[in-house]
């Protein structure tokens, strides 16, 4: 099966899925390329949601488990010293852009659906674009509540993962009023005065509320980025401050939010770009997750930090797990890659999971 999943791997980097742009069509090469590897005798269904989103979810036979796989990858930066859209072998490493995250796991879920009778595999497109509108769009279909398990492929070393940070990305806009920086009672109204007392303040917040509420583990936050202001010699009229945080599993991001106050006001406008819960969203749904895993004969490794959309399948209620090759240090890189031990160690893996499901 090692080969077969290179060829389709290395059909698979061809295209060209990098998000941003979001260029992905829907009867374009992805579908293409998933007609010519799945077996005929698949139902391929596609859901178009606009601007390059989405899911191609394949299905033969009656089954009640599902594997998710994204499609679409982070651009492609300079420095590569192999060609980024072209799958490139040595003994041991396949390099590509995606081939880690994660499109080794989608050519590996391709080869060892073909050996299933009773499988179903959703190819989504938009995870790298910080929205998630192809797994929430499902998630709301009619078709999720017909599997009891749930497994997304993401970069785990082909082990379980129950349980992942979240992820909370936030944009405040502050208003001041511009003028003269000679006017020294207008300093006080300065936007970017504004965004520095509230970066100072929710950083003291921050630390507060780890040591309070997560027994000093980190939230990640993090103040991405700050731009406001014309010229050093005029007050700032508007500054905007963008800002993320990745809460530990079981704790959720709305607790970080009403920590750091945050509200609309006069001088301040906010807007969550991205509420991403972390996994899994209660206790008793984790321990049930073990027993499931138990049950399939799977290794459960240790949480991860990375956000995975396994949390908006966990929100109906099923098992869900996290599992894929590779490491998350191989992914988003300059010359990507992933162990080809690992592919056919995935393949294995998602095989056995297809027959038992």
């Amino acid at each position: 099966m090692k080969q077969r999943v290179l060829e389709i791997l290395s059909d698979l980097v061809a295209c060209d899925t990098q998000n941003p742009p979001r260029g992905i069509e829907s009867q374009g090469p992805v579908y293409r390329c998933l007609t010519q590897w799945l077996d005929p005798s698949f139902e391929l269904r596609v859901e178009d949601y606009g601007i390059g989103r989405v899911n191609w979810l394949a299905v033969r036979g009656k089954p009640t488990r599902l594997f998710n796989v994204h499609l679409d990858t982070v651009p492609a930066a300079e420095g590569w010293s192999h060609p980024p859209l072209q799958l490139s072998l040595d003994a041991e490493k396949a390099y590509g852009r995606g081939v880690c995250d994660i499109k080794g796991a989608a050519a590996c879920l391709i080869a060892a659906a073909n050996q299933s009778d009773d499988v179903a595999i959703l190819f989504s497109s938009d995870e790298e674009g910080a929205q998630s509108c192809c797994i929430t769009e499902f998630c709301r279909s009619a078709d999720a509540s017909l599997f009891d398990s749930f497994v997304i492929a993401e970069p785990t070393g082909c082990q379980a993962v129950l349980g992942h940070r979240g992820y909370l990305s936030v944009t405040g806009k502050f208003q001041g009023i511009s003028g003269h920086t000679s006017q020294h009672q207008l300093l006080a109204k300065s936007a970017n005065h504004l965004a520095a007392r509230w970066v100072a303040e929710a950083l003291q917040q921050v630390a507060e509320f780890e040591v309070a509420h997560l027994n000093g583990e980190s939230t990640c936050f993090n103040v991405g980025r700050i731009e406001g202001g014309l010229k050093n010699n005029m007050v700032s009229e508007h500054c905007t401050v963008t800002w993320s945080a990745r809460m530990p599993a079981g704790f959720l991001n709305q607790k970080l939010l009403q920590a750091l106050q945050i509200e609309d006001t006069p001088e301040t406008q906010w807007q969550t770009t991205f509420d991403g819960p972390p996994l899994p969203g209660s206790p008793g749904q984790h321990q049930e997750t073990q027993v499931w895993c138990q049950e399939q004969g799977l290794e459960v490794a240790n949480d991860v930090d990375f956000w995975t959309e396994a949390a908006l399948f966990a929100r109906l209620g099923k098992p869900t797990i996290v599992l894929g090759p590779g490491d998350i240090s191989q992914a988003h890189t300059v010359d990507e890659w992933v162990a080809i031990e690992q592919l056919e160690q995935a393949a294995n893996r998602y095989l056995k999971l297809m027959q038992q499901g």
